[in-house]
């Protein structure tokens, strides 16, 4: 039996696919297999005329189908999205067969946000003259068909926009809004509620959560776009790995719990952060100010003043910020001098990750560090930024 719809999230990514259990174990075994044997009985073998109708979640025949791992998989995200969800192998091919289901004319995009968005539409343009025009474009710009994409929580700012002001925007022209929700998984936010007609994920970030696997996702509301991605993805063949679904099944039992703790411990640094960079302090011999002169500015959506911010994001801000020191040489070095923060990039998962984005996206600030908090105690990561400031410190004026 399934939860009931009304169980919250943390029962739900536990209980949402018990339905497809096949054995008695409790953790649900790794399938491996990519071929399945059909049935002994001859009058079972019938020739199928519709695979994606004709699947009951048990009837597997080939992995590039259905999976029992992947299948369980999206039953446990379904739940969690409220939607029907396809998964992929990353999160750009849930991207791009999100344009492949709407096949759009013009695409409506902010110049910022991830790189590799930029260069799915680039890719698609090419092979459909899709024409890509600004996020804060004119209406009359969009027609019936057109998609705006819309990346909030922004990479790599974690900053937000008003997901219903850009719903109302595509629907009264004819369009669909794809919102990007990497930065803000459940419980955090909902995009649906808002006006979205496809909520894609990037799985790899806090769905994975530990780092080690690549998937995409793609929810949507209606059964008959669900059954068209399906159909294209069997056609395409960019279906999510059998190990990698099951470890995405593994991850999803304790996303709740995860998210809201890495986002607790993001609000409690961001928080002192900005109290030592608003401090008047004139004392050099402060904490507040070792952070003001190697800080010079924050970015989250938790320090945004935009009544509406606090209705979309109504359980957490989510556990990633940017910061911008004072010089490119602090923002070079500061990932070098932390013992906690991992210089690496990505984000979401169970271990704190600090970037010097200018080594992944050639067009952000080069001063700019983007912050993805994990499980740690908030009050060591304090402590390891502390001592990375203050190294910085000593070091210039040696």
């Amino acid at each position: 039996m399934s939860p009931p719809e009304n169980s919250h999230p943390s029962t739900k990514a536990l209980h949402a696919d018990d339905y497809l259990n096949l054995v008695t174990d409790v953790a649900p075994p790794i399938h491996l297999s990519t071929t399945f044997r059909y049935p002994d009985d001859p009058e079972a073998l019938v020739p199928s005329e519709d695979p994606v109708d004709e699947f009951n979640g048990k009837n597997y025949v080939y992995s590039r189908e259905f999976a029992p791992n992947a299948t369980r998989f999206e039953a446990v995200l379904s739940s969690l999205l409220g939607g029907y969800v396809v998964s992929y192998t990353t999160g750009l091919a849930a991207l791009h067969a999100a344009l492949v289901l709407l096949n759009p004319k013009r695409i409506s995009a902010g110049d910022g946000g991830y790189h590799g968005s930029h260069e799915v539409i680039s890719v698609v343009s090419r092979l459909s003259g899709l024409k890509k025009v600004p996020l804060d474009c004119s209406p009359r710009e969009l027609g019936e068909g057109d998609v705006i994409l819309l990346e909030t929580p922004v990479n790599p700012l974690g900053t937000t926009f008003n997901i219903k002001e850009y719903a109302e925007k595509a629907h009264a022209c004819g369009a669909s809004l794809i919102v990007d929700s990497t930065f803000a998984p459940p419980p955090l936010q909902d995009p649906f509620a808002w006006g979205a007609d496809i909520v894609m994920h990037s799985g790899s970030k806090y769905f994975g959560g530990h780092s080690d696997l690549l998937c995409g996702v793609l929810a949507v509301k209606r059964n008959d776009w669900w059954k068209k991605l399906v159909e294209d993805r069997l056609a395409i063949g960019n279906v999510m790995g059998n190990m990698e679904s099951w470890l995405g099944l593994r991850s999803l039992r304790t996303l709740d719990i995860r998210v809201r703790r890495a986002s607790e411990s993001c609000g409690s640094l961001l928080q002192w952060l900005q109290e030592a960079l608003n401090s008047t302090t004139s004392e050099s011999d402060t904490d507040a100010h070792l952070v003001r002169t190697v800080l010079k500015e924050i970015h989250h959506a938790s320090l945004q003043s935009e009544p509406w911010v606090r209705e979309q994001m109504r359980n957490g801000f989510g556990p990633v910020f940017s910061i911008i020191l004072t010089t490119e040489q602090f923002a070079k070095l500061l990932p070098t001098k932390l013992a906690l923060f991992q210089h690496a990039t990505s984000l979401g998962g169970v271990e704190s990750l600090i970037e010097w984005r200018a080594l992944s996206d050639g067009r952000v600030d080069r001063k700019l560090l983007r912050v993805s908090v994990g499980l740690e105690n908030w009050e060591d990561l304090k402590n390891d930024l502390l001592q990375g400031f203050r190294s910085l410190v000593q070091e210039k004026q040696a």
